[in-house]
């Protein structure tokens, strides 16, 4: 009986499902300014990789490489970030629309403790947040979700069993 493999597909569906729960708990319960739950968020995302990779491994009998583990943990990244990245766009212009305001009170906030801006400045940054606000979102969230999931397509493919040996079939 042929084992089947689940999909990077379904994966990268599961992982966004989560991190999308999980942000839209932290909005509603007003957990936005505590930083550190972010890196939860973080490691939910590398743990998931990482494990789909081994599960990936196991799923085809350990016969596989380091470059096919990998591949298949991108490919899964790859589904995240599309996915997350619809949700960030739909979020903040549909269903949180409230949310930029809030993020740019946190930021005006983190300004006024640095005694070198001034009030000017201050208001010229808010300006300009406000006004890319949405590219940045989307920018952030691709290569902050392309780094850690090349993080953690490194480390599943490094981790997963492999029973096969690179130099087998070199003539």
């Amino acid at each position: 009986m042929e084992t089947k493999v689940t999909s990077h597909i379904i994966k990268g569906l599961i992982l966004s499902i989560i991190s999308i729960a999980f942000s839209i708990i932290v909005y509603v319960f007003n957990l936005y300014e505590m930083s550190s739950l972010s890196y939860v968020n973080y490691a939910i995302f590398l743990g998931g990789l990482i494990y789909g990779a081994i599960l990936f491994s196991n799923e085809n009998k350990n016969q596989v490489t380091f470059g096919n583990v990998f591949a298949h943990g991108f490919k899964t990244t790859a589904v995240v970030i599309v996915i997350t990245v619809l949700y960030t766009v739909i979020a903040f212009k549909f269903l949180f629309p409230d949310m930029l305001e809030k993020v740019l009170e946190m930021s005006r906030k983190q300004m006024l403790k640095n005694p070198k801006m001034t009030d000017e400045m201050i208001d010229q940054a808010m300006t300009m947040t406000k006004k890319y606000f949405l590219p940045f979102a989307i920018g952030g969230t691709i290569i902050a979700s392309g780094f850690l999931g090349l993080i953690g397509s490194l480390i599943g493919a490094a981790v997963a069993k492999k029973n096969t040996n690179p130099f087998e079939n070199q003539a």
